[in-house]
């Protein structure tokens, strides 16, 4: 598949991705890409977040390809039941354990625990060994849980503008590879 033929979905966790995350850089690039834009970034409620995923999915014309970063991922999991057009591929980046007590903010937890279910479409989950937001070996079980190809990114830190991944070109190559793969 090539990006011209797909909605492209960026999908941001808590407080939004900034000018400098990869993901806005993303999205600038991309012909195809769209934000999916949520009422209060810094105060998230599951079911408004989830809402806001699966009407960006339904309004989608062409087949649609998410890019999902820390919250982003569950947002985007917990919706899948609410999809009405095809989702064809899901590039996930950072999944936080929302079911560990310790997660901060504390309300983060309301978007988990994370469906254990395959995934019904291809998808690549990429996490790091040294995640703040994520212990070690989860989002790695998490991918096996889903059927997801898991991409470990070593000591990266949550993969974000603050642990030094701007426009992180390794991301955008696996990208490339991923959506090159998918079907039409």
């Amino acid at each position: 598949m090539k990006v011209k033929d797909a909605d492209i979905l960026i999908v941001p966790g808590y407080t939004n991705s900034g000018p400098g995350h990869w993901q806005t850089r993303w999205q600038e690039k991309l012909s195809t890409a769209r934000r999916v834009e949520q009422a209060e970034w810094s105060k998230p409620v599951r079911e408004d977040w989830t809402a806001a995923m699966a009407d960006a999915v339904n309004e989608a014309e062409k087949p649609v390809v998410v890019i999902a970063h820390s919250l982003g991922v569950p947002t985007f999991v917990q919706a899948i039941p609410q999809f009405t057009r095809r989702v064809v591929g899901a590039f996930l980046v950072a999944p936080p354990d929302v079911a560990n007590p310790a997660v901060r903010p504390r309300h983060l937890m309301t978007f988990g625990p994370y469906p254990r279910d395959p995934l019904p479409f291809p998808s690549m989950t990429i996490g790091s060994r040294n995640d703040p937001y994520c212990p070690d070996g989860v989002a790695e079980d998490i991918a096996a849980a889903w059927g997801s190809l898991y991409l470990d990114a070593g000591e990266a830190g949550h993969i974000n503008a603050e642990s030094g991944f701007g426009p992180w070109p390794e991301g955008s190559m696996a990208f490339a590879k991923f959506i090159s793969n998918l079907p039409g």
